[in-house]
């Protein structure tokens, strides 16, 4: 007789141990069986001694306290194991500071389903296991929790992204009806469509985060910094170009200021400059959106395309933008002008820079930051490093971007000569 383990099991453990998930099986079977089991399913290697790595009850309550906690630590199999074994194992890994998720059908699990951070009670069982739980697998799947735990991560990932938007903005540089604009209008309708992100590719092959970790961690906000303050800076451009009257309170304070000399007082009443600031901080926003598709991950390897909501997004904000532009009577209301092509593509000049910052931020986060734990099962290292650096990169994204951008910056855009005639 035979009752063998679901096919998808092995592989859904794998993908647990790549995303730094420690499995454990608690049973009341034989340990044989159960140690079987487990070479089974790959919680065991074939090769493996697992002497000091599967204990029965009894053998787990003739130990020390201090090899109780040893045990816990290494062991990946416990059998013949009563109900108040799996409770003790459970305090004993939250003593470590572990999250822990414990799975079960029956009355005896109860009190371990109710102690864990996340009790999972399978779909067929007991009512008593049901209501001591956080959740329950309709399916009776281990590879459900799996996919509970990507998509999870997932929308961690997105809740973070959101609160980018609050580094944006330099209101001093725009009047309050166009502020009401970026923020309601333009800016609101990416921060919406980031909410779809697809995970990230390698979401699964990270340790779990640490539960007491900020949501806004130190190398995150210094991104936010980074990103804010090239946002600002875009957006005040004009306002100190070496061609243009180079404004500061200083020099607003100042009598007789010899900067000012040879200007007269139609610069500051020039709808161009204001114009230029609120396009180039619509057009950042919209690029700041692309690079929140992933936390970490390149664009390269993760086009566009992968949210499409975000891309309808980014058309429709950008489409209202040229309404208020250049359908009257809308650009007397919001007190600005239409632009010219010259001056579209400074704005781009000065906007697509932000997506080559977060390129690099990206890279250093993904390469040289440690955020947690070394990963329990690391990919197999690949043959030759520029081969690695291409596997997976999306060409289609390049052959498509790379010449647009090399043709918007062979542009001749002197357009402070426009705004400061």
């Amino acid at each position: 007789m035979l009752d063998p383990p679901r096919l998808e099991v092995a592989a859904s453990i794998k993908l647990c141990r790549q995303a730094g998930i420690r499995v454990i099986m608690i049973t009341g079977d034989n340990k044989g069986t159960a140690v079987a089991i487990c070479r089974r399913i790959g919680i065991f290697g074939e090769e493996d001694d697992v002497e000091a790595l599967a204990f029965t009850g009894r053998e787990f309550d003739e130990l020390s306290p201090a090899e109780q906690v040893d045990a816990v630590t290494n062991a990946r199999c416990f059998a013949r194991v009563e109900p108040s074994h799996k409770s003790k194992i459970v305090e004993i890994l939250q003593g470590m500071d572990e999250i822990t998720a414990m799975t079960g059908d029956g009355v005896n699990d109860a009190p371990a389903l109710k102690k864990a951070e996340i009790g999972i009670a399978m779909g067929s069982g007991t009512a008593v296991a049901k209501s001591a739980s956080e959740m329950v697998l309709a399916d009776d799947n281990f590879s459900s929790i799996v996919a509970a735990v990507e998509e999870g991560r997932a929308i961690y990932n997105n809740m973070k992204h959101i609160f980018l938007t609050a580094a944006l903005g330099f209101p001093e540089a725009l009047i309050p009806v166009q502020l009401l604009w970026v923020n309601l209008v333009t800016d609101g309708l990416p921060a919406t469509a980031l909410g779809f992100n697809p995970p990230d590719l390698d979401i699964m092959e990270k340790p779990p985060r640490n539960a007491k970790e900020a949501l806004i961690s130190g190398w995150l906000f210094f991104r936010y910094l980074a990103i804010g303050s090239t946002v600002g800076a875009a957006a005040w451009w004009f306002v100190l170009s070496e061609d243009g009257p180079q404004v500061s309170l200083y020099h607003l304070c100042a009598a007789d200021n010899p900067d000012f000399e040879g200007l007269d007082c139609e610069v500051f009443e020039s709808p161009y400059p204001m114009t230029m600031a609120l396009s180039v901080l619509v057009t950042i926003e919209m690029c700041n959106a692309l690079n929140s598709l992933s936390e970490n991950q390149s664009l390269l390897r993760m086009p566009p395309w992968e949210n499409v909501w975000l891309l309808g997004a980014i058309c429709l904000s950008m489409s209202l933008h040229f309404l208020i532009l250049y359908v009257e009577p809308l650009p007397v209301i919001f007190q600005i002008t239409p632009l010219d092509t010259t001056q579209w593509m400074m704005v781009l000049k000065i906007s697509l820079p932000v997506i080559l910052l977060d390129e690099v931020l990206k890279f250093v986060a993904r390469n040289f930051l440690d955020f947690g734990n070394e990963r329990t099962e690391k990919p197999t290292p690949r043959s030759g490093c520029s081969l690695a650096c291409l596997e997976g990169i999306s060409w289609p994204f390049v052959f498509v971007s790379l010449p647009l951008v090399l043709w918007i910056y062979s542009f001749d855009t002197n357009v402070t000569a426009m705004l400061w005639p």
